[in-house]
């Protein structure tokens, strides 16, 4: 059973570059039976898609956040990551990274989540 784990800093300053890591473990991170992708929650607000990456190393953003997010994955270590530029007190949400399994079905597996707060 495919379980992921995050990490990174839970506090990042503004302007600066939020970054999060997801292991990956129980499954291969270059299964066509998932994407891989990060979702977040801000206080107060509903669930907000940012993006993943499939099997073949291809990307989807959100619209609202492609010019400041990335996507990409280490096989080698079975991580996939999220990176966020330039952020703002806006982007202080609880993230999460989780499996994709289609339309039909959502998401699947999923980490605890990570809070991540922007303040200086």
């Amino acid at each position: 059973q495919v379980q992921l784990q995050e990490s990174g800093p839970g506090l990042v300053k503004p302007s600066q570059m939020l970054s999060l890591t997801c292991t990956v473990s129980g499954g291969s991170i270059t299964t066509s039976r998932y994407r891989w992708s990060w979702i977040r929650q801000p206080p107060g607000k509903g669930l907000e898609w940012m993006g993943s990456i499939g099997a073949d190393g291809s990307t989807y953003y959100s619209p609202s956040l492609k010019s400041r997010t990335s996507i990409s994955r280490d096989t080698s270590k079975k991580e996939f990551s999220l990176q966020l530029s330039a952020v703002t007190p806006e982007d202080t949400a609880v993230y999460y990274c989780g499996t994709w399994v289609g339309t039909t079905s959502g998401f699947g597996a999923w980490a605890e989540g990570t809070q991540v707060t922007v303040y200086s």
